[in-house]
Formats: structure tokens, C-alpha cells, sequence
């Protein structure tokens, strides 16, 4: 347990800090077109991260949104309940997973489709030989067939949103105090141990999807989406009255909207 502590100790005196929020986007940016850079002028050779199969790509990636709302789904509960003691502001707040779950859903269907739409069926990966007869990704796939499309980064998107996503709700440990002895302080600091390794997760595996996958128009789209979806909400509609709000904070909300128009 002293081993859980002193790294919950570290995740909340470094994810939690405000230029944290406030620089993640930006540093998300600048590796992604840093990574790109890198992949076009002077690729890296194969490594265990570029291999698709990966462990990492394979169980958290692919599972990207189930693993955040999983963790959050409690995280959120437990300090807001703590906070406010109401029920019902508690609901409220957890709805926020609700609306990232709405936003995965309508942004990964939107690229898709945008790949069905601008994509062909070829007989090899160099693009030789359209094949007509086939005219969705998974009929060419079926027949042994290479679908190509403008295909935006999935991995690029999510990764984004759902980083930016942690940080922001992890920002209500500034206010939780809670006893050592007590069981909500064992079950706040597991969570946040396990939010905290997550972020590093997504933050790593964008870095090898900047260095290894996609060309960088995709890279730019995909990343593009989720600081849209990130700002969208965190800085932009949660702000107002009618919305799931942002996490319980003391300062006021004029300060935290000060902090995103800086």
C-alpha cells in the first residue's frame, strides 16, 4: 500500500497540475507533427511498438474508450459524491461519459465513412489493379482484396480526447481530502494510480502512431477531432448551466473559463 501512495502522490503533484491541462494539448501537437516529421524524412526501423499485434495496441488501444469509461465511471462518482454529497449533481457529472461516449460513436462512424466513400479496391498493397466489383472495405477484405481510402486517424482522435478527458476530470484532486484509514482513500488512490498509468498508455501510443502509422494529413485530422471534441466540451459547453459541468473546483467559474482563453 506505501508503494500505491507514493505513486499516487507523484500522478496527483503532476497530472493535476493546471499547466498540465493547459500545455497537454499542445504538446500533443507538436509530437504528432514532430512524429510525422520524423516518419516521412527518417523512419525508424520496425520495432516491437510498431507491430499492430502489440500488447499494448491490441488490449488498450483497441479498447480505448471502454478502458477510460470503466476507470472514470467510479473515479467520477466517488470525488464528486465526496465533494457535494448530492446525488443528483453526482448523475449530472457522470453524464460526461455519456457525451464522450456519443462523441466516439459519431466521430468513429464519420470516419468510416469517409473511407468507404473515398476508398477503392485494389488487387495489392502498391494500388495495382482497381477491383470494381467489390465496392465496401469489407467485401474487398473478404476476397483477399486491399481496400485504400483516406482513412483519419482513429487512433490519433481517441487518444487525444480520452487523455485530455482524464486530466480534466483528475483536476477535482485538488479539493478531495480524505482520511488514510478510510476505505474511499484506498479506493480513490487505486483509481488514481490506474487513471494515471492509463494516461501515460495513450500518451505513449500516440507518440508510436505519430512515429509508425498514417500519413500526415490523417495524423493532423485525427488529432484535429479530438482537441475539437476536448475543447468542445471541457472548454467550451461545460462551461455553461445547461450542460454535465466540470469537475467540483473552489475557484470560481470565472477562473477556470479565464484559464482556457489564455
Amino acid at each position: 500500500m506505501e508503494h500505491l501512495e507514493r505513486c499516487a502522490w507523484f500522478l496527483r503533484g503532476t497530472l493535476v497540475r493546471a499547466a498540465v491541462r493547459r500545455y497537454l494539448p499542445w504538446a500533443l501537437v507538436a509530437s504528432m507533427l514532430g512524429g510525422s516529421l520524423l516518419k516521412e524524412l527518417s523512419p525508424l526501423p520496425e520495432s516491437y511498438l510498431s507491430n499492430k499485434r502489440n500488447v499494448l495496441n491490441v488490449y488498450f488501444v483497441k479498447l480505448a474508450w471502454a478502458w477510460t469509461f470503466c476507470l472514470l465511471l467510479p473515479f467520477i462518482a466517488l470525488t464528486n459524491y465526496h465533494l457535494t454529497g448530492k446525488a443528483g449533481l453526482v448523475l449530472r457529472r457522470l453524464s460526461t461519459l455519456l457525451v464522450g461516449t456519443a462523441i466516439w460513436y459519431i466521430c468513429t462512424s464519420l470516419f468510416s465513412n469517409i473511407e468507404h466513400y473515398t476508398g477503392n479496391c485494389y488487387h495489392s498493397p502498391a494500388l495495382e489493379g482497381i477491383r470494381k466489383e467489390y465496392q465496401s472495405k469489407q467485401q474487398c477484405h473478404r476476397e483477399g482484396g486491399f481496400w485504400h481510402g483516406f482513412d483519419i486517424s482513429g487512433h490519433s482522435f481517441l487518444l487525444t480526447f480520452c487523455a485530455l478527458m482524464i486530466v480534466e476530470e483528475m483536476s477535482v484532486l485538488q479539493e478531495v481530502k480524505t482520511d488514510r484509514s478510510h476505505n474511499l482513500h484506498t479506493a480513490i488512490t487505486t483509481l488514481v494510480v490506474a487513471l494515471g498509468f492509463l494516461t501515460c498508455i495513450w500518451v505513449l501510443m500516440f507518440l508510436c502512431t505519430a512515429v509508425y502509422f498514417h500519413n500526415l494529413s490523417q495524423k493532423v485530422f485525427g488529432t484535429f477531432f479530438g482537441l475539437l471534441s476536448w475543447y468542445g466540451t471541457y472548454g467550451f459547453w461545460y462551461l455553461k448551466s445547461f450542460s454535465p459541468g466540470l469537475p467540483p473546483q473552489s475557484s470560481s467559474l470565472n477562473s477556470k473559463q479565464d484559464s482556457y482563453k489564455k
